[in-house]
C-alpha cells in the first residue's frame, strides 16, 4: 500500500548535522565505512538504494528472525545481523552518512514508536526535499520500497488515524533522548517491545 506523504521538517537547518557521527550513528566505525564503500554506486541515488536494500533485506528484523539482539548502535546492529526497526534505521542512516548522503531519523506512532529514516535529496532550485525510507524488512503484508520522491514513498506501515496512529513530521539528526534511554534498557533475547515509548 502506498503511503500518503507528509510535509517533513528538519529539526536542524544545518545539513551538516545530518552527516554527523555520534555514539549511535557511528559511521566512523571501520566496518560501517567498509560496507559503505562496498555498497557505493556511481551516483548518490544508486548508493542510497544499495544501502537501503542491504539493510532492509540482509539485516533481519529481530521479531521476524525470532532472535532478539537488543542492538541499536549502528556498528552493533551490523555485527549482530538483526535488530528492531530503530537499530535498522540507525544502521541505514550511518551507511548513508558514510557516503556523504544527508539522512535523519523519523518516527510513526503505531502500537509503539516505529523508527524509519528520511534522506535529503537536492533539487535544481538549490533547496531539496526529504523522502522517507523504511528499512524494517519486508514480509507478507509488508512491502517497503526505495524512493527519491515523496509521492513515491512506500513504507512498511501506513498509519491508521482511526486507531490513533500518526506520522511525526520532524526529521531528527540524532536519536531523541527518551527513545535512546529506552533502547539502552533492551537485553538480548528479551522479546517484545514493552520497553519502547508509545510516542515522543
Amino acid at each position: 500500500m502506498t503511503t500518503v506523504p507528509i510535509p517533513l521538517r528538519p529539526a536542524s537547518a544545518d545539513l551538516a548535522d545530518y552527516l554527523a557521527a555520534d555514539d549511535v550513528i557511528d559511521h566512523h566505525h571501520p566496518r560501517i565505512r567498509a560496507l559503505a564503500r562496498h555498497l557505493r554506486g556511481d551516483s548518490a541515488e544508486r548508493s542510497a538504494r544499495a544501502a537501503f536494500e542491504h539493510v532492509r533485506d540482509r539485516v533481519a528484523h529481530s521479531a521476524d528472525l525470532g532472535r532478539w539482539s537488543a542492538a541499536y548502535r549502528a556498528s552493533d546492529v551490523l555485527a549482530a545481523g538483526n535488530a528492531i526497526c530503530h537499530g535498522k534505521a540507525h544502521l541505514l542512516t550511518a551507511l548513508l552518512r558514510a557516503q556523504g548522503i544527508p539522512a535523519g531519523l523519523c518516527y510513526q506512532r503505531l502500537e509503539v514508536l516505529h523508527g524509519l529514516i528520511a534522506v535529503h535529496w537536492p533539487d535544481a532550485a538549490g533547496g531539496g526535499r526529504w523522502v522517507r525510507l523504511d528499512p524494517r524488512g519486508n514480509k507478507p503484508g509488508v512491502d517497503a520500497r526505495f524512493a527519491t520522491d515523496p509521492a513515491e514513498e512506500r513504507l512498511a506501515w501506513p498509519v491508521d488515524p482511526a486507531r490513533g496512529e500518526f506520522d511525526y513530521a520532524t526529521v531528527h539528526p540524532a536519536t531523541p533522548p527518551a527513545l535512546l534511554a529506552a533502547l539502552a534498557t533492551a537485553r538480548p533475547d528479551r522479546t517484545g517491545y514493552g520497553y519502547l515509548p508509545t510516542e515522543l
